[in-house]
């Protein structure tokens, strides 16, 4: 087990979503700068939908017209794309363009899109890849899927986003100027803090975060050291070498020390070794849990943690950012591939987000917000609710994994169709009907 091959693949990882992930955390300081205000979170969801043409693009391929994709120089491309995207970014962010009348921050919107389709593609391009190392390097590999999102939050935190202080006012309340009497109203007003460094600086980090990505896969595919760690079964440029037994290599990619080499054949899929029901099952318990962890809870996060106050919401966020890569690394030690212990977790899971979605509905006074308790349950809450969810994820990747190449491909294309339906469901919910109340950070009472 090759050090280098286990770090670089986690770099490799951190490229997948870094950018995007990165996009997000960086709103508080975007949305007062340009036209389009606090409609932008609306625009970018709409648009990362609108970029799932990739991953579409390449799931059919793979279906129709298998071998003939080159995978490698897909990943090339769209990580070259994404860190001159990134890179422009920090440039034209701010630029605006008049579109029927009015300034429209277009190049914003269509970086954001190129953006979009390099991190939803990734989804369908770097896990199938990963099928030509070792099977220990996937569990690394998920790691770094959940440091793109921690890094770029942890640097947002240096950066002092989103960070609030109530400030105390005084007002009159009587205007008439000959009056020598009035009454005084004390109100708190929210100022939030500069940010530390700008946000032309932490794009070009995430550019940086990019080229970093692009380094790391360059060496997976030509170091030395690392070409050790290949499978026995490689993927030569994204396609099978040639062998008079193609179709075999694909379906039984690896001698599988949790099976029986005798078992009987129950599917069509991959090696065979899940019937049809067990396929569906895995399937829709993984889109499940990507709608969930991907959108549906985590666009609802700032209503059900900022009624608790804005140290317990910023602690949320990281905890739950650093629970992502705690659990692919004890699925490292740990792999439970049990398909009970798997919808169990989810179960778990589902309910411990419910407890949240709860919260965010009865925003900005959810239940036992005057005590410390409930900042400590809500935490908890988010670190329970990630933590065993992307478990269930990691388990998933490495099942699949062991069905071959193209297994990965289908998972990848149903993590975002989950990730797809979690959007069309909370979209109108959040940003057209207003169903989530955030309320005053400062002058917000409850009983």
């Amino acid at each position: 087990m090759s050090l280098l091959t286990h770090l670089l693949a986690i770099l490799f990882g951190m490229g997948s979503w870094v950018s995007i992930n990165g996009l997000w955390v960086e709103l508080p300081l975007i949305v007062p700068q340009i036209p389009e205000g606090w409609y932008l979170p609306s625009y970018l969801s709409v648009i990362i939908q609108m970029a799932n043409i990739g991953p579409l693009f390449i799931t059919l391929m793979h279906r129709f017209r298998p071998g003939t994709l080159n995978e490698t120089a897909v990943i090339y491309t769209i990580i070259c794309l994404g860190t001159a995207a990134t890179f422009l970014l920090a440039f034209f962010w701010k630029e605006t363009v008049g579109v029927a009348g009015a300034p429209r921050s277009v190049a914003l919107l269509v970086l954001t899109f190129f953006l979009a389709i390099v991190d939803c593609t990734s989804s369908v391009t770097f896990l199938p890849f990963t099928m030509s190392l070792k099977p220990q390097y996937l569990t690394t590999y998920f790691i770094g899927e959940g440091v793109s999102g921690l890094l770029p939050a942890l640097v947002a935190l240096i950066q002092g986003v989103g960070v609030v202080h109530c400030i105390n006012s005084t007002e009159s309340t009587n205007h008439t100027l000959n009056s020598s009497t009035g009454a005084l109203a004390f109100e708190l007003h929210a100022q939030y803090q500069p940010a530390n460094f700008s946000t032309e600086v932490f794009f070009f980090f995430l550019s940086a975060m990019m080229l970093v990505c692009l380094v790391a896969f360059l060496l997976l595919n030509y170091h030395p050291s690392v070409a050790r760690e290949h499978s026995s079964n490689r993927y030569t440029n994204g396609v099978e070498e040639k062998s008079r037994n193609r179709k075999r290599v694909e379906q039984k990619p690896m001698m599988d020390p949790y099976r029986s080499p005798n078992h009987k054949c129950r599917s069509t899929f991959g090696t065979g070794y899940y019937s049809w029901t067990q396929v569906f099952y895995i399937f829709v318990i993984l889109a499940w849990v990507n709608a969930l962890t991907n959108v549906v809870v985590p666009s609802v996060q700032s209503y059900s943690c900022m009624p608790y106050g804005n140290d317990i919401y910023h602690l949320s966020a990281t905890l739950a950012a650093v629970s992502n890569p705690l659990a692919c690394f004890i699925a490292m030690f740990l792999q439970i591939r049990s398909l009970l212990l798997m919808g169990a977790l989810t179960v778990f899971g589902s309910g411990v987000g419910a407890y949240i979605m709860a919260m965010a509905v009865l925003s900005p006074c959810p239940l036992v917000v005057n005590y410390t308790i409930g900042g400590v349950v809500i935490v908890l809450a988010w670190i329970l609710f990630i933590l065993s969810l992307s478990y269930v994820k990691v388990m998933i990747g490495v099942i699949l994994r062991d069905e071959g190449h193209s297994a990965l491909v289908w998972c990848g294309a149903v993590v975002q169709l989950g990730s797809l339906l979690g959007a069309v469901t909370m979209f109108p919910l959040v940003s057209v009907y207003d169903y989530f109340s955030s309320g005053d950070p400062c002058n917000t009472k409850c009983p």
